[in-house]
């Protein structure tokens, strides 16, 4: 039938209206760019007085863009996490080495080459979000893969074991842990009474114990720490069968460590130095990365390894179940906002693709309630995986509606399962259908509060720990032993713990209690409630993948170097060193007494990048002085110089001098005679010297540190 001439009318102005709609809209859409408007659009004319009856009168409240600025500021902050809350982020994407089919049907791991999208989360364990990053803490390190079949959480940490083996117990380590509710101290610290009391009854946690004592708890770099997956998983493949799997992420630039007193400084420098350091790595384009690797375990023969698979408490040596390494992690996008991103990300691991199945580990089963309940808490209800960081990019569809901050507007009459009236025909899931598919398990058994008493030997990785360690390395175990005891205030809850030391190793109960004027006494520990005495048999006296000296990498890219200077510097062999350096990705900054520039010896401007006000060796990895008399002498007389000097030897870092500098090491009390042997490096500044200075500096900083650096106590600095 034709139109009349009215209704053609009516559709062409209608038409016309909707396209200068369009239109108007478009040009609204630079709008939030250009000016400044209120949460609906509306333009704000002041941004600098509110709305009052008068100059001096008083505020109206009909001030509408008053009350929604102050509204929005004073609601702006969420709960933060209990645990994990000071964290730093990036987006990147995992792409797969090889198929693992073989083992597993999850989409990701399919395809070799194939990229997926991820976001990483690293965190603190213990201190709350304004703590500082270096603390000594086990960190958290999670990752959120957007797979094609659905968001997957692996949510790990920079350990392989845990504290504790049951999550009925996660609520009063966290409480022992945590500030001391009478007067809320100490922040970010586990060296206080109510920590060492709950870790000395509860001999399940040496394990970890000893990786929070060891270089482990202090990483020189989010992008140098190593993660894993702490519990064990399985993988199921297409057929069905399943193996266990334990998920390892091993860092490009190997893994390496701060010392402990240059951690402390690092708080007081630069509190944000970890996740400064990760931003600026980004922001340069060198990208961190990671490999991950699996420990594959067929279930019929887990028994014959000899450790539970269900303890989180126990790790896997490398030497009894080679890690394989089946794809990489790279990071190389910063978070837009700080705010939407890292702190409204929510992981979880119950958040699982087909192929990809929980163990009977009983901390991981309990996990699987507290983060939901956790997230829930903390982002304002159950529509949290409708922000932004953790939306599926993978279409989604359920009948789940309204709560709480719901963003999505789901369509149509039906929210309910079966039903007819969806698409016409009946719509069913009662079976049958492709997707997760739960792992088959008989379950046969009465209901016990008792975990098996494979569970119960306490020691044994302890001292597998204990005894991989290097000489240097299980110094430092010893000295965070006695610094954090002496820091408790109850002697019975020191002596029980230099008791439980002795059942890892007699040589360090001694050494730890020495200075404590404690003499340990093993029996006194066996005799005690809840301690249950069990030895299992090592299946490897020692493990080299547990020390961090075998750290698995002789990058140098991105490590910064201070190069010290004054007036009258000879810069003939610093620019070779740094050339050479450069070709390593190695960062140099030229410090000195003031901003600005130097004059070199030979009449040119050196730019100064920083000064000795801001500028500590604790910021750097490594210290080189140029040669030239003038220069030389001047650092020698300058307190903050020679302070930097010392600062980097007592922290075992690599240092290399030239020429007349050699006098500010004798200045600071180091024999030049026999410091070359430990990582300081002197040249007399003769051209045909300096490529193979450069050189043998880059083989110092190879090493990364110097732990085995002698007369470090009788450094003042």
């Amino acid at each position: 039938m034709a139109q009349s001439k009215p209704d053609a009318q009516r559709r062409s102005r209608s038409g016309d209206a909707a396209a200068a709609k369009q239109k108007q809209l478009e040009s609204f859409s630079q709008a939030p760019e250009n000016m400044l408007t209120t949460t609906q659009g509306v333009v704000v004319p002041d941004n600098h007085g509110s709305l009052r009856a008068g100059s001096r009168g008083p505020t109206l409240l009909e001030d509408f863009l008053l009350r929604e600025k102050l509204t929005q500021f004073d609601h702006e902050r969420i709960p933060e996490r209990v645990v994990n809350a000071r964290g730093a982020a990036a987006h990147g994407y995992f792409e797969l080495y090889k198929s693992m089919s073989q083992f597993t049907r999850a989409d990701f791991l399919q395809e070799a080459g194939l990229r997926t999208p991820v976001f990483v989360r690293f965190s603190g364990f213990s201190g709350e979000r304004g703590s500082a990053d270096t603390v000594r803490d086990l960190r958290g390190f999670a990752v959120k893969f957007y797979t094609r079949e659905g968001n997957y959480d692996l949510v790990g940490a920079s350990a392989p074991v845990f504290f504790i083996q049951d999550a009925i117990k996660f609520p009063d380590l966290v409480h022992a842990l945590k500030p001391e509710p009478h007067h809320g101290m100490p922040q970010a610290s586990s060296a206080h009474d109510t920590f060492w009391d709950f870790v000395s009854l509860m001999p399940e946690t040496m394990h970890a114990l000893m990786w929070l004592m060891s270089d482990r708890a202090l990483p020189r770099s989010l992008r140098m720490m190593e993660g894993f997956g702490v519990h064990s998983f399985r993988f199921i493949n297409a057929h069905g069968a399943s193996h266990f799997v334990k998920f390892h992420w091993k860092p490009k630039l190997g893994r390496h460590a701060l010392a402990w007193d240059e951690a402390q400084k690092l708080a007081g420098r630069d509190p944000d130095f970890l996740r400064r350091d990760l931003w600026e790595a980004i922001a340069r384009g060198h990208f961190p990365e990671w490999e991950l690797g699996v420990q594959l375990v067929e279930e019929a023969k887990a028994d014959a390894l000899g450790i539970d698979l269900l303890d989180p408490t126990k790790l896997v040596p490398e030497e009894l179940v080679p890690v394989q390494a089946v794809g990489r992690l790279v990071l190389n996008r910063n978070p837009d906002n700080f705010f939407a991103e890292c702190e409204q990300v929510a992981f979880n691991p119950a958040h699982l693709v087909p192929g990809i199945d929980f163990s009977n580990d009983p901390l991981l089963q309990g996990r699987l309630f507290s983060y939901l309940d956790a997230q829930v808490g903390r982002l304002g209800g159950p529509n949290f995986h409708e922000l932004p960081i953790n939306r599926s990019l993978c279409p989604f569809h359920n009948l789940q509606r309204d709560g709480s901050h719901r963003t999505g507007v789901p369509k149509g009459q039906v929210s309910y399962e079966p039903n007819t009236l969806g698409t016409g025909s009946e719509f069913r899931v009662d079976g049958g259908h492709e997707g997760f598919q739960s792992h088959p398990q008989t379950v046969e058994s009465g209901k016990v509060r008792r975990r098996s008493v494979s569970f119960d030997d306490h020691f044994t990785q302890a001292t597998l720990f204990w005894n991989s360690q290097s000489p240097a390395e299980k110094d430092h175990i010893v000295c965070a032993f006695q610094l954090e005891l002496t820091r408790v205030e109850t002697p019975a809850i020191r002596q029980r713990v230099v008791d439980n030391l002795a059942h890892v190793d007699a040589r360090l109960a001694r050494k730890v209690g020495e200075p404590l004027g404690l003499m340990p006494d093993a029996k006194a520990a066996a005799g005690r409630a809840g301690f249950r005495e069990r030895r299992d048999k090592l299946a490897v006296e020692a493990s080299p993948s547990l020390s961090m000296d075998n750290n698995g990498s002789s990058s140098l890219a991105t490590r910064r170097v201070a190069v010290l200077v004054a007036a009258g510097v000879e810069i003939g062999a610093l620019k070779i060193i740094q050339q050479a350096l450069a070709e390593h990705q190695v960062i140099c900054k030229v410090v000195a007494t003031h901003l600005g520039v130097v004059s070199t010896s030979s009449g040119q401007q050196l730019q100064v990048d920083a000064c000795f006000l801001t500028a500590s060796s604790v910021l750097f990895d490594a210290v080189l002085v140029p040669g030239g008399a003038a220069h030389a002498q001047a650092l020698a007389a300058n307190g903050r110089a020679v302070n930097f000097v010392l600062e980097a030897y007592r922290h075992c870092k690599p240092i290399c001098v030239i020429g007349e500098s050699v006098e500010l090491l004798r200045a600071v009390g180091i024999d030049a005679n026999t410091a070359s042997a430990e990582g300081v490096l002197i040249a007399k500044g003769d051209p045909a010297g300096r490529v193979p200075l450069a050189q043998d500096f880059i083989a110092a900083m190879s090493r990364h540190r110097h732990w085995t650096r002698s007369r470090l106590e009788a450094v003042p600095a």
